[in-house]
């Protein structure tokens, strides 16, 4: 049995050891608490026209992505009426969840390691999809990528939004602290 008590993901113990030194050395930083790190990763699926016209689609995507996190995701609820689009306030349109901490690097590594080489055609994430302070924000077509996912039994295919939130200042910064991790830029 695992004892969680004294355990740490690999690439945390990666970040502590390796990254951690090299990101202090590389842009001199005066002390320990400057050193950019992972703050959270947020994931998003928007159900959209299917939770609409289908109730049960948010509920499905909202399942989905609580088995990929591996932690409980929340319903996101309309927040005004849109005629246009039959939708009222209050009804559920996605899915999301925030990650930290273990769960945090745990669903990194499979990002990278597993999910990510998985996508049809994959030739590398754009390098240009920071935010401007360090965040790094990418889509995924389809979460059946995700080994979690049991593809015999999806009866719709989502796409995941993926934020990852740093505490780096510059985007330049965040994107050595990805690299670091192996996030797999194509430029």
């Amino acid at each position: 049995m695992l004892d969680t008590a004294n355990y740490a993901p690999r690439l945390k113990t990666l970040y502590r050891e390796t990254i951690k030194p090299a990101l202090k050395e590389e842009f001199g930083y005066a002390n320990d608490m400057m050193i950019p790190r992972l703050d959270k990763i947020v994931l998003n699926i928007g159900a959209g026209a299917e939770s609409v016209r289908d109730s049960k689609k948010a509920k499905s995507a909202r399942d989905d992505l609580t088995v990929i996190a591996g932690q409980m995701a929340v319903m996101t609820r309309a927040k005004k009426s849109i005629a246009g689009f039959r939708v009222r306030e209050g009804m559920p349109l996605g899915a999301k969840v925030t990650l930290r901490g273990n769960r945090m690097y745990e669903f990194l590594d499979r990002l990278v390691t597993v999910a990510l080489p998985r996508v049809r055609d994959f030739r590398g994430i754009p390098g240009s999809a920071f935010d401007g302070h360090g965040n790094y924000a990418m889509g995924i077509k389809e979460h059946i990528v995700f080994p979690e996912i049991n593809f015999d039994k999806v009866d719709e295919v989502w796409g995941i939004d993926v934020v990852i939130v740093t505490t780096a200042k510059t985007d330049t910064e965040a994107k050595t602290l990805l690299k670091a991790f192996n996030m797999p830029f194509n430029s």
